[in-house]
């Protein structure tokens, strides 16, 4: 039997103070968003008060808390939560599930992935595995954390000629997401992060392009890719909130022909199958 104590979760009160002043928002500020009298929630953050759920989940909308938070919210004051957390498979999800799967075959052969909250790969087109040579393969094994397989030294990193760039725009997107969620796994992505060695080279200096490229040196020879992220709109689901499809175009007409041609089977070599295994992120047939 396990006889420690743990902690109490902070009181609803405590929390959404604590969620106010991350969002830089006065009490004032707050109750004249949320249409509540500023001293109705100065007792709910003292306590004084315990708000109805409704309060709550209107609160929460003001404050832009993610999904998963107000359903803490609501468990903290005594509700039942709101918004379901269902696996990417269950049978809720199969339009969208077509959706995503119809966008990564599409996209191929250019490389196109579906992650979740913590950057872990949910789904995967597999294209390009050429970019996945010579990584290590414990950053292989599910789930495949994106930021770990770019920069961590073991992964992309060693071969990525803007490294420097990409891990200040990881780094940015971390924090920022951090500062949307306080989730403690992204603390802790961050801090492992943090800890990677800095590229000492940078091949890229933004003078000359509107977005980030990846530039990546490959068996192919050098690579550049330009990334865009899609989101659902409107997500009642944990779930759906939290996953994003990362597809990355071409930046170049060399990465296009290359690419093409490697695919057709014109070009150099022919995709390692052992690492298609590895990665397991090829797209699930019925």
């Amino acid at each position: 039997m396990d006889t420690r104590t743990y902690p109490a979760p902070p009181a609803i009160g405590e929390q959404l103070r604590t969620w106010r002043e991350r969002r830089h928002l006065s009490q004032l500020a707050l109750a004249v968003q949320a249409e509540v009298s500023s001293r109705h929630l100065s007792f709910i953050e003292t306590g004084r008060a315990q708000p109805g759920r409704e309060l709550i989940l209107r609160l929460a909308d003001e404050l832009d808390i993610p999904l998963r938070e107000r359903n803490d919210l609501l468990i903290a004051a005594g509700f039942a939560p709101v918004f379901q957390a269902r696996n990417f498979e269950d049978a809720a999800f199969d339009s969208l599930r077509a959706i995503v799967d119809l966008t990564l075959e599409r996209h191929k052969p250019f490389p196109a992935y579906l992650i979740d909250r913590h950057w872990n790969i949910i789904r995967s087109n597999a294209a390009v595995p050429a970019l996945f040579e010579g990584v290590d393969a414990a950053l292989l094994r599910p789930p495949v954390n994106v930021i770990r397989l770019v920069l961590h030294p073991g992964g992309m990193a060693p071969r990525i000629l803007n490294l420097a760039a990409w891990r200040s725009h990881y780094l940015h997107l971390l924090r920022r997401q951090i500062q949307m969620t306080a989730d403690p796994q992204l603390e802790a992505l961050l801090r492992e992060t943090l800890a990677y060695p800095i590229g000492k080279h940078d091949a890229w200096n933004g003078s000359d392009s509107p977005s980030l490229p990846l530039i990546v040196q490959t068996r192919l020879g050098q690579l550049s890719f330009i990334g865009a992220t899609t989101v659902f709109g409107s997500p009642a689901d944990v779930t759906l909130e939290e996953v994003a499809l990362e597809v990355l175009h071409p930046a170049d007409a060399h990465t296009e022909q290359a690419v093409q041609a490697a695919a057709a089977g014109t070009g150099q070599g022919h995709e390692p199958r052992a690492l298609r295994r590895a990665l397991r992120l090829e797209l699930k047939r019925p």
